[in-house]
């Protein structure tokens, strides 16, 4: 067997263990529900959970939301009317099935019981903007925290103070009914007011916070907007319970079951990598190069195993996304060493507004790059990795997974 081949059974046996049908049915069937049940299902695995939830609640399910990325349904569902909305940026179509959820809310008593699913990408596609700010708004301002290289928290947390829904406003919205909230955590940590801007939980985020972030990444806030920021989120909501379903800790678990049936000695480095992808991708390079100088941090046959989320830094108007501009940064570094691989992908089957989970690169891959005239350095310049991983065929395509548990990088070396 190839060291490809290799790779891509460790991708297909991870993502395999933390689709959330599973987790789904095992939580509902630990929380038992006795009576009438309303799904409202937000993220990139929303469908899945969906359906899984569909399939054990059977007659009970009332009725049903299902709101997640395009591209993302897989089909009808009885009794749950199905959106699909922009992501990474909010558009028109996820505030339409926002409002849907909202109306269903509203109908709800002491008697009722809602099966709130989450997965990530709830932030973008489960968006209702508070009085006063619109819809532009938010898009607006999300792209320019895209752009600075804003992490995830603080995206979430100015999201949450510019929505009706975020940051517990939804739970809030659903009382007096009852609120299981099951969850599939794409945040560092797991902090439940973080994940899909927490639309069920307390909020720990502040006004002062939100002040900072704006003066850290000097964002651009129109004059009217700034009443909603100066309003703060609910900190105490009385009718929800959450339940954590999976994250990324699990599936680094296994690709490291995989990779040592595979018969590489496995080394989990971590599951909260949060740096630049370039830098990631460079040291993982200077870890391959030491494994091979001197065996450490582990001797040959070993797979380096991480877990997170990176952070791009725009400075360019190519194509790619996180995990291949990983890959690509990693590529140069391994350039000449033998029987090594490195890749680096999005559980979620979608690495930043492209087709790709991610990108896979060899020890051989910078010198074939030459060979066709192609520079690495001047597509990371352009933040352009994607057209050069295309043109190698050296993306990888999954399609959408239905989960979503942040990224999984992992070093090869036989």
């Amino acid at each position: 067997m190839d060291l490809q081949h290799d790779a891509k059974q460790i991708i297909d046996r991870s993502l395999q263990t933390v689709l959330p049908d599973a987790a789904v049915r095992r939580a509902l069937e630990e929380h038992p529900i006795d009576r009438g049940a309303t799904v409202i299902a937000i993220g990139k695995a929303a469908w899945r959970m969906a359906r899984a939830a569909q399939q054990v609640l059977g007659e009970r399910l009332k009725s049903g939301i299902v709101i997640t990325k395009y591209g993302h349904s897989e089909g009808p569902l009885p009794r749950m009317t199905i959106f699909e909305a922009g992501h990474p940026v909010p558009d028109a179509h996820g505030v339409e099935a926002t409002r849907q959820a909202l109306r269903l809310a509203d109908s709800l008593t002491q008697e009722d019981v809602v099966i709130f699913l989450v997965s990530g990408g709830g932030s973008a596609l489960f968006e209702m903007p508070l009085e006063g700010v619109s819809l532009e708004d938010i898009a607006g301002i999300t792209r320019q925290l895209l752009a600075c290289g804003a992490d995830i928290v603080e995206i979430n947390t100015l999201r949450k103070h510019l929505s009706a829904v975020k940051g517990g406003r939804f739970a809030e919205r659903c009382a007096p009914a009852r609120v299981l909230a099951i969850v599939l955590s794409d945040v560092l940590g797991d902090p439940l007011d973080s994940i899909a801007s927490g639309p069920a939980c307390p909020d720990s985020s502040t006004c002062q916070d939100v002040k900072a972030i704006i003066a850290r990444h000097h964002l651009r806030i129109p004059d009217h907007v700034l009443p909603a920021l100066s309003m703060e989120t609910p900190k105490r909501i009385l009718n929800a319970e959450h339940i954590v379903t999976g994250n990324v800790r699990a599936l680094c678990s296994a690709a490291m079951r995989e990779a040592a049936a595979l018969g590489y000695a496995p080394l989990l480095l971590t599951t909260t990598l949060s740096c630049e992808a370039r830098e990631a991708g460079a040291m993982l390079a200077a870890m391959a190069r030491e494994i091979r100088a001197s065996g450490n941090p582990l001797p040959a046959p070993c797979a380096v195993i991480l877990g997170g989320e990176t952070l791009v830094h725009l400075r360019g108007n190519g194509r790619g996304g996180r995990n291949q501009e990983l890959a690509l940064a990693a590529a140069a570094g391994l350039s000449g060493l033998p029987d090594t691989l490195l890749f680096s992908l999005g559980s979620d089957g979608t690495d930043g507004p492209t087709d790709a989970a991610g990108g896979m690169v060899t020890g051989e891959f910078a010198s074939a790059c030459r060979a066709r005239g192609l520079s690495i350095e001047a597509s990371l310049a352009n933040n352009d990795a994607y057209t050069l991983l295309k043109e190698m065929g050296a993306l990888i395509m999954t399609g959408p997974t239905g989960t979503n548990v942040n990224d999984l990088t992992v070093l090869l070396c036989r």
